[in-house]
């Protein structure tokens, strides 16, 4: 395993390449959710590199990128099995002094986790856009759990013509149902116990589609009326949108739709999705 910090060798590394390249674009502090995606590049391609880069353009001013978790060691001896060339660029490499170029992307991102984080796709679609640029991987991978993030990437790659395949992977989950998140070691044992009602509204709602219910506002109320019945749980949003342009469905609900909620518990939000087809 090569662990590459300037870009100048990182291009280097790929030009010597033979065979397609999977690409895994993370910030660190891994978990089984990242392996997954890990995994599913080494099966489907020669080579695999992963980025580890906490880029600080996608957090706004009051988020956690100071207190961001790292643990860089554990994440090198998590990925060695899997990995060939390990990207960890500084930010003086992503980011030099006169860097005055962004991407910018459209309505897309005007909802969800756009109206609420204003900026933070302009940092993800541009960090993404570098390191495709940089990598050159046939393929990228991506988790489902952030949805939006997919959607966006997706979107980027198609209109601006990257010659890559984004692949969405499936959601990874703790055995009571919690996606696997970085961020959910800021829960506390009471707040991590109460979490659990995001799976659950998110089964709610599988349950009232299969079972022939199908106007979205009364989806939207049972899962907010389950998820109030937690204490420690502050809806930020509940969605149910078509799964590719995100447009809200504010009648009756035609797959393919995504059904997506953010809710905080203390200062940690959590963000779970699943889909309707």
């Amino acid at each position: 395993m090569e662990t590459i910090e300037k870009i100048v060798d990182m291009r280097e590394a790929r030009r010597r390449l033979e065979g397609t390249v999977g690409f895994v674009p993370t910030m660190g502090y891994l978990h089984d959710g990242h392996l997954s995606l890990v995994r599913q590049a080494r099966e489907e391609n020669g080579t695999v590199v992963v980025s580890i880069y906490v880029n600080p353009t996608q957090f706004g001013p009051k988020e956690d990128f100071k207190s961001y978790p790292r643990d860089i060691k554990r994440d090198l001896a998590m990925l060695k099995p899997f990995t060939d060339i390990i990207f960890m660029p500084p930010d003086a490499e992503m980011y030099p002094e006169d860097f005055d170029t962004w991407i910018v992307p459209g309505n897309i991102t005007e909802r969800l986790e756009g109206a609420a984080r204003p900026g933070h796709f302009r940092g993800v679609a541009t960090v993404v856009a570098k390191l495709f640029n940089i990598v050159q991987p046939d393929r990228a991978y991506f988790g489902q759990k952030d949805a939006q993030q997919v959607a966006v990437i997706k979107k980027m790659a198609a209109d601006l013509n990257m010659p890559l395949e984004v692949v969405a992977c499936p959601t990874v989950r703790e055995a009571d149902g919690l996606a696997m998140s970085s961020r959910n070691v800021y829960l506390s044992r009471e707040q991590r116990r109460a979490a659990e009602v995001l799976y659950r509204a998110l089964n709610l709602a599988k349950e009232m589609w299969e079972s022939g219910e199908k106007d979205a506002g009364t989806i939207r109320h049972e899962m907010t009326a389950l998820i109030c019945k937690e204490p420690l749980a502050d809806v930020s949003y509940i969605s149910i949108a078509h799964c590719d342009t995100l447009h809200e469905m504010l009648h009756r609900v035609r797959p393919p739709a995504l059904v997506s909620l953010a809710v905080k518990f203390g200062r940690t939000r959590l963000i779970d999705n699943c889909l309707l087809e």
